[in-house]
């Protein structure tokens, strides 16, 4: 009887330390950061999330959760309404006050690396595994994100075997004007450089787009994200605001591509593989149709 009776406060006291761990993790998430954020999602972790920023736009489902705006221009007020536990965001989250104003009312301020490296990837995914409670799963991402990367250099690399790596600029702009030219220490760079394109731009950043330089250049691709429109609608827009892209070599040989503009915001996110298989061969067609 003894021991039938510990047995079963020893059961006890383990349903209570469980049911007490699961009270104490926080249940509310607001989440500022496109990649960021869906890497949450992609750690089964999106019931948590209560409000999302703008550039927050994948999966399909979170658009409908509360926007709290621009993750640079974040208000007080509007997360505080969502009464969140936790507000996760990159270095790029802000601006500071609004961060103080947070901890202030009790939130809960994480910060992550918007570095586009695979270091800094793999310390976001720690980090949020260990806040989750899904540090095994977090770790599994990382592995399946980089073993993709490597089978991306691998096929690359046998394509620069006959093809030297075209010269490529990406274009960022709102519906076709007012365009930047994305350059080096950015996550465009590294988007066309894991990609086997060799990004003409020099400069670190962004930079004003302008005839003299696009002149200099002439780039043999282009690529292009639009914040405000997409498709047929986003590349006509640009042409007109831009005519001079159409001297280019890259427009002369219809090589100009679309990619998502949330994919360069909150660092690597978990939807890059796949754009950069599909910049690839565009980059490389000739081995991409050869492809089995």
């Amino acid at each position: 009887m003894r021991s039938t009776a510990w047995v079963i406060m020893l059961c006890a006291g383990l349903l209570c330390s469980h049911i007490a761990a699961a009270v104490e993790q926080p249940q509310r998430w607001v989440s500022a950061g496109g990649a960021l954020t869906e890497w949450v999602s992609a750690l089964g972790a999106e019931s948590k999330l209560v409000g999302v920023d703008s550039t927050s736009q994948h999966p399909e489902s979170l658009k409908n959760l509360p926007s709290i705006g621009y993750q640079r221009q974040l208000s007080a007020e509007g997360i505080l309404s969502l009464r969140p536990q936790v507000l996760i965001g990159t270095e790029e989250m802000g601006p500071p006050p609004v961060l103080s104003q947070m901890r202030s009312a009790g939130v809960q301020v994480e910060l992550f690396s918007a570095r586009a490296d695979l270091p800094a990837l793999q310390s976001n995914l720690q980090h949020l595994g260990k806040l989750m409670g899904s540090e095994d799963k977090a770790t599994q991402l990382f592995e399946q994100f980089a073993q993709q990367l490597r089978q991306q250099q691998a096929w690359i690399s046998q394509a620069q075997e006959k093809q030297a790596a075209p010269g490529v600029l990406l274009l960022l702009g709102h519906a076709g004007g007012n365009l930047l030219i994305a350059g080096k220490d950015t996550a465009a760079d590294w988007l066309l450089r894991e990609s086997g394109g060799r990004n003409l731009a020099t400069h670190k950043g962004y930079k004003p787009f302008s005839v003299e330089l696009l002149a200099e250049l002439n780039p043999q691709v282009l690529v292009f994200a639009d914040r405000s429109l997409s498709g047929a609608a986003a590349r006509t827009a640009l042409f007109k605001q831009n005519p001079i892209l159409a001297s280019t070599g890259a427009a002369k040989a219809g090589r100009v591509f679309e990619v998502d503009p949330t994919l360069l915001v909150g660092g690597l996110g978990p939807r890059l593989p796949h754009t950069l298989k599909r910049l690839s061969a565009e980059f490389y067609p000739a081995e991409a149709r050869n492809a089995p």
